[in-house]
């Protein structure tokens, strides 16, 4: 699929990321009134963006933020698009989610179906007390009544443009890229 892809714009390099995930960071511990929070990244790139965003509250508030990992593989409703065979990976997320503020991390909104899939997975494991979204690009084009709570950064695109999120350590680059296909 990459060589059908047309590089048109970086849109954030290392730098802009981490000014970014610093103000999302500032805006959580704001809104939550310090940081009885818990931060759940979405497999695979809001994992690490989950990690940075904890170490950065934790820089502010000088506290510990527990931060979860969520595979929400079998809670796609293209899940029959995606893989012949799934791999099942546990969803233990290390702590309790019932009556915890929960905020959901992950690298692009787009139609609201991974986020959709997200709250699904999160309440088969318990009862949260609040859950919210942070983003580090939106891109439009929802297809769900889904909004993020804390957003890196808004970026209008077309249907046949692809924003493209690389987070180490899943990939070796930190920057975020816009292709045309």
């Amino acid at each position: 699929m990459e060589q059908d892809l047309r590089r048109k714009a970086m849109l954030m390099d290392e730098t802009a990321i981490e000014r970014a995930l610093s103000r999302i960071a500032h805006e959580i511990v704001e809104q939550n009134g310090g940081a009885d929070i818990c931060l759940v990244g979405i497999r695979r790139r809001g994992v690490p963006l989950a990690r940075k965003i904890a170490d950065k509250i934790r820089a502010i508030e000088g506290t510990e933020v527990k931060v979860g990992e969520l595979d929400i593989t079998f809670y796609r409703d293209d899940l029959t698009t995606q893989s012949d065979s799934p791999t099942v990976r546990p969803r233990e997320l290390g702590f309790d989610v019932t009556g915890a503020s929960l905020v959901l991390v992950d690298d692009v909104l787009y139609t609201g179906r991974t986020a959709r899939a997200a709250i699904d997975a999160l309440f088969d494991l318990g009862r949260p007390r609040k859950i919210q979204l942070a983003i580090l690009v939106d891109r439009g084009h929802r297809e769900l009544p889904i909004r993020a709570d804390y957003v890196g950064k808004n970026v209008p695109t077309s249907h046949n443009e692809i924003i493209k999120v690389q987070i180490p350590p899943v990939d070796e680059a930190m920057r975020v890229d816009l292709f045309e296909m």
